[in-house]
C-alpha cells in the first residue's frame, strides 16, 4: 500500500481537528467572562431575590438555634414600601440627579469641545488636570472637600465671611448640593475623556469643509461636533444616572462629619443600614431588588430615548 493511500485520511483527520478547534475557540475565550458574569452578577441577584421572599422568625428569647426562616412572599417589599426613609431616599437621589447630571455633562461637553478646538494650547496638560480628580478615591475626595466645608477650618467659608456671606455647606438644605459638588469634581474628567475620544473619530475633512464655508469654531461646535458625538453623550448620561442611583461613598463619608446625613440618605445607604446595622438581610434584599428595578427602568428609558434620537437623525 502506498504512502499516498494514508495521506488522504490523515489530511481529512487534521482538517476535522482544525475545524473543530476553530468551532470551539470562541467558547473557550468567552468562558472566563461567562463564569465571572454568572458568579458575580447573576448569582447575587438570584440570591437576593430568593432571600427577599423569606423572613427570620426568632423564638425562645434568642437562645439556641431558635431562628427559623419562613416564606413570607412579598411582605418584605411591603415593609420597604412603607419605610418612609427608604422611599424619601429615592426622591433625594432623583433630585440630586436632575441637577448634578446636567451640570456635570454640560461641563464635560464644554471641556471636550474646548480641548478639541484648534485654538487651545497645552491640551495634554489641561486634559490631565481635569482627569486627575477621577483618579482620587471617592472617600479621599470627600474627606478633602469635607475639610473645605467645615465652618471653623474652611478657607472658603472664611473668605465668604469676610465678604459678608454666611455659608454653611453642611446645613440640612445644602448638604445634598455639597455632595453633588464632590461628585461633579470627581467624574467630570472621565466623561470629558469619553466625549473627547468620540470627537477624535469625526473626520477632519468635515471641519476643513466647514471652515471653507466660513464657519467659526463656535458654529462648528454646535452644528457639527455636538450632533456627531450624541451617542457618547447618551452613553455618559446612562452611566451617570446609574451612578446617581448607586450614590454611597460620598454621603457615607460625610456622615462622619455632619449629622445632617442620615443612615437612609440614599437607597444604597438604606440597604446598608437594613442589612449591616439592622441585621435584617431579608428586608435589605427586598430594598436592593427594588433599587435594581428602578435603575433598570431608568436605563431602559434613556436607551429608548437614545435610539429614537438616532432614528430621528437619519
Amino acid at each position: 500500500m502506498s504512502i499516498g493511500t494514508f495521506a488522504g485520511p490523515v489530511r481529512s483527520h487534521r482538517r476535522a481537528l482544525h475545524s473543530g478547534g476553530v468551532r470551539w475557540a470562541p467558547y473557550v475565550f468567552l468562558a472566563p467572562f461567562v463564569v465571572l458574569f454568572l458568579v458575580f452578577l447573576v448569582a447575587p441577584i438570584v440570591t437576593a431575590l430568593y432571600t427577599s421572599l423569606f423572613s427570620v422568625e426568632r423564638s425562645g428569647l434568642g437562645f439556641g438555634n431558635a431562628n427559623e426562616s419562613v416564606f413570607v412572599g412579598f411582605d418584605n417589599y411591603v415593609r420597604a414600601f412603607s419605610d418612609s426613609g427608604f422611599i424619601s431616599s429615592f426622591g433625594r437621589v432623583l433630585l440630586f440627579g436632575i441637577v448634578q447630571v446636567p451640570v456635570m455633562l454640560t461641563l464635560a461637553i464644554v471641556l471636550a469641545l474646548l480641548f478639541d478646538s484648534a485654538t487651545v494650547r497645552w491640551k495634554r496638560f489641561f486634559q490631565l488636570s481635569v482627569f486627575i480628580p477621577y483618579a482620587v478615591p471617592a472617600v479621599v475626595a470627600t474627606l478633602l472637600w469635607g475639610f473645605l466645608y467645615q465652618p471653623r477650618v474652611s478657607p472658603i467659608v472664611e473668605l465668604l465671611q469676610t465678604l459678608g456671606v454666611q455659608a454653611d455647606f453642611l446645613a440640612p438644605g445644602t448638604v445634598l448640593w455639597a455632595i453633588a459638588n464632590v461628585s461633579i469634581w470627581s467624574v467630570t474628567g472621565v466623561n470629558m475623556i469619553i466625549i473627547f475620544a468620540a470627537l477624535q473619530t469625526v473626520p477632519r475633512d468635515v471641519y476643513e469643509a466647514a471652515r471653507i464655508d466660513g464657519a467659526g469654531e463656535f458654529r462648528m461646535a454646535l452644528r457639527i461636533k455636538l450632533p456627531m458625538v450624541l451617542p457618547a453623550v447618551f452613553l455618559t448620561t446612562l452611566f451617570s444616572i446609574i451612578g446617581t442611583l448607586q450614590l454611597f461613598n460620598e454621603p457615607m463619608t460625610l456622615r462622619s462629619i455632619t449629622s445632617n446625613v442620615t443612615g437612609d440618605f440614599t437607597p444604597n445607604m438604606a440597604v446598608f443600614s437594613a442589612t449591616t446595622l439592622g441585621g435584617d438581610i431579608n428586608l435589605g434584599s427586598a430594598m436592593a431588588i427594588m433599587l435594581g428595578l428602578v435603575t433598570f427602568a431608568l436605563s431602559i428609558v434613556v436607551s429608548v430615548a437614545s435610539n429614537r434620537r438616532k432614528g430621528g437623525s437619519r
